[in-house]
């Protein structure tokens, strides 16, 4: 990896406003994203994780330009996504992707897969016409598919092969960064496997980097170098894989480390966070997970804590927790 961020995201801030009234007069906002900063290096898997509702697609949706950022900068290759001139947005989307959720909503249901997949090389000039059967199916053989999808429509097929076919869209530009908005969680188990060795085999051959975005830690595991733990809009643990799975700081963490499924007689206490997320409309003062946190003190409900590198801990490895030290 070289030493300068593919992307590097700071102090990023995602606010919906919220207006009620005849007027629609604007009475506050909803803090979907508080102040993230990230890097993602060429070449690097990061994994953003967190319950649903945390801010996690708010963030990728910001990243790729689909929800406009309340404040901060989201640097890609050097250029600041959000200032940037329209002509160089456009020359960027070449190289940064998205794969979302659901692929059968994603897809044109009138468009063939292979209309579908050669749709951008035609956009960007990097095909003729005359050149799209051959360049669909070089795409279907990357991902697993035969030729005989290339007339096939989207409701023809399973929901691993459409997201098969995402991801063939996705990568036909020859993308550096490909966003990956909970890519496997409406799969079947044994699909998001073959899912998860397709994406790892595609960035081996074409040196791509993603922002795995997933609500589940056992899947992050086995694609992520390094982990982001997101809660109520913002970064609460960073950290190699490997260092925040299985040495969790944040109580956070620690909870969700805990709901991992395991097999083989292997136990592990669990933590039940009790309550609901807060709104992030209004957010509680002090440490966002305060209110559900089992070992909160009167500085966590005054003092916001933030990402900080805890002492004795690997560089890189950050936790925005006041107690990280005596809980480790």
């Amino acid at each position: 990896m070289t030493s300068a961020p593919l992307l590097s995201v700071r102090d990023l801030r995602t606010w919906f406003p919220i207006r009620r009234g005849v007027l629609a007069r604007r009475v506050g906002y909803v803090k979907a994203v508080d102040g993230v900063s990230l890097d993602i290096m060429p070449g690097e898997t990061v994994g953003l994780v967190g319950e649903s509702g945390c801010g996690k697609t708010t963030l990728a949706r910001t990243v790729m330009r689909l929800d406009p950022a309340h404040d901060g900068s989201v640097c890609f290759q050097g250029k600041d996504l959000l200032t940037c001139s329209a002509t160089t947005t456009r020359a960027l989307r070449r190289e940064l992707q998205i794969i979302f959720q659901d692929p059968f909503s994603s897809l044109n249901p009138r468009m063939t897969v292979m209309e579908i997949i050669t749709e951008g090389m035609l956009e960007h000039g990097l095909i003729a016409g005359r050149d799209k059967r051959d360049a669909a199916q070089t795409l279907l053989d990357e991902v697993g598919l035969g030729s005989h999808a290339l007339h096939r429509y989207p409701h023809e097929f399973s929901g691993g092969q459409r997201q098969r076919i995402s991801i063939a869209r996705a990568v036909s530009l020859r993308p550096r960064l490909v966003v990956c908005d909970e890519a496997v969680s409406a799969l079947d188990v044994s699909v998001q496997a073959q899912i998860i060795n397709l994406l790892g085999d595609l960035r081996a051959q074409h040196g791509l980097a993603y922002l795995f975005i997933s609500h589940d830690l056992s899947v992050v595991r086995h694609i992520a170098d390094r982990v982001a733990v997101m809660y109520l809009g913002r970064l609460v643990e960073l950290g190699a894989t490997a260092d925040v799975i299985d040495r969790p700081r944040h109580p956070y963490t620690r909870a969700l480390v805990s709901a991992i499924p395991r097999v083989g007689g292997s136990t592990v206490e669990r933590t039940v966070l009790q309550g609901d997320v807060p709104s992030p409309a209004r957010p509680p003062a002090g440490c966002r997970f305060h209110t559900r946190c089992p070992h909160a003190t009167d500085r966590c409900r005054t003092e916001d804590p933030v990402l900080r590198t805890v002492k004795a801990d690997v560089p890189g490895r950050t936790v925005a927790c006041h107690l990280a030290e005596e809980l480790g």
